[in-house]
């Protein structure tokens, strides 16, 4: 038998490894002492103690030492991520706001910045909006641009892989338009743009009503019904982004669903379209008849295309989310009825928990996947910030 000759390269790369593992093994976890550290990644304590030491002087992790209010014995010392070694920011470019989040890389939100915009903008205001909301956003949490590590932007209509709404969006003119290109010249971390729907899917298994879930079916409802699907814990974007787009489909008749809460009879002349929803809502939970009956035709047109996607998929859970949720207790009950009509198998029906807060926090998690990919695909030196490929 040959033997392998161990080269320097080899060790270095071992030791790379072994810290990266380290790295894997405090992340999402607790202060860990050397011992859990050993015992979740199966390095000998020895090793995890030096390798634990030098991540430290890297910047990558921070020391607790032990207090002395132990009676017996001497309390170990415990690790942990420092997370404040980097930033990601996460944006919701909306119809009618832009919503930054800035967060460290445990998710952790340090500051939000919220404006209204109008419907109608064209492309110039809303960019230029969008540079203020961020500008604000990062200067008022005393960082730097240089300090972003990775930036996600929603917007509404499916995305393509050069991160434009190349099929369809509800915002004026906004096809012509590449994000990536316009923040570049701040950013010089990775640019990410996504689908608003997947996005607010993503945050709901990260902090919202389904986190003990893999395969979910997320629908977002308003004045704009979409979907968002994550299928073995993977978001699916499909082959051209356009994977949930089933509002397309004009018999799935999610297009014209909205309609019944604005075409409502009995809605005061002096209501805006955009608020006749919130409206017909309230009036249906007051017993308004036309109101229930508005209500329950958006339901029923809501219910096939979100069944066309329960049979395609058989999701565990399917979460209702958008600006209607805050409406949830006159929805639930009767689109689980439906569903239980045209289904084969009834996932459970939850409503989100995270509001209009769900698309940014989204953002926030691709933006922190994407650090992670490139944290644990490339080496340890000390924590900067990744650049675009």
């Amino acid at each position: 038998m040959t033997e392998l000759a161990t080269t320097g390269t080899d060790l270095s790369r071992l030791r790379e490894l072994n810290s990266l593992s380290i790295v894997r093994a405090l992340r999402d976890h607790p202060p860990s002492t050397v011992t859990e550290l050993s015992q979740r990644t199966g390095l000998s304590r020895p090793a995890v103690d030096v390798i634990a030491q030098g991540l430290v002087t890297d910047g990558w992790a921070s020391v607790l030492e032990p207090g002395a209010s132990s009676a017996v014995g001497r309390p170990a010392r415990r690790y942990q991520f420092r997370s404040g070694a980097g930033h990601v920011l996460g944006v919701d470019v909306g119809v009618h706001k832009i919503l930054a989040l800035l967060a460290d890389l445990d998710g952790n939100i340090v500051h939000s910045v919220r404006r209204s915009v109008a419907a109608d903008a064209g492309p110039a205001k809303r960019l230029a909006e969008l540079d203020k909301v961020i500008n604000a956003c990062v200067s008022d949490a005393g960082k730097d641009f240089t300090d972003i590590w990775a930036v996600t932007v929603a917007v509404t209509g499916a995305v393509d892989a050069a991160g434009q709404t190349s099929f369809f969006t509800p915002l004026p003119g906004w096809k012509s338009v590449d994000l990536p290109a316009h923040l570049a010249g701040r950013f010089t971390c990775p640019i990410l743009v996504e689908n608003d729907c997947k996005l607010a899917a993503l945050a709901e298994r990260w902090k919202g009503a389904a986190t003990d879930a893999d395969d979910i079916v997320y629908l977002l409802g308003g004045m704009r019904n979409g979907a968002g699907l994550i299928i073995d814990g993977v978001l699916r974007r499909g082959f051209g982004g356009a994977a949930g787009e089933i509002g397309a489909l004009k018999q799935v008749r999610w297009l014209d669903a909205p309609e019944h809460l604005q075409r409502c009879p009995g809605v005061p002349a002096s209501v805006s379209p955009d608020d006749a929803a919130a409206w017909v809502f309230n009036a249906a939970r007051e017993g308004d008849r036309a109101a229930r009956t508005a209500v329950r035709r958006y339901v029923k047109d809501l219910a096939v295309g979100a069944a066309a996607l329960v049979l395609t998929l058989d999701p565990q859970v399917v979460v209702f989310g958008g600006g209607f949720s805050r409406s949830a207790d006159l929805v639930l009950d009767p689109l689980r009825r439906e569903l239980e009509r045209l289904c084969l198998r009834m996932p459970e029906v939850r409503a989100s928990t995270l509001g209009a807060d769900s698309v940014a926090l989204g953002a926030l998690k691709l933006s922190l996947n994407e650090v992670d990919a490139r944290l644990f695909s490339a080496g340890l030196s000390a924590p900067v910030a990744p650049r675009r490929a």
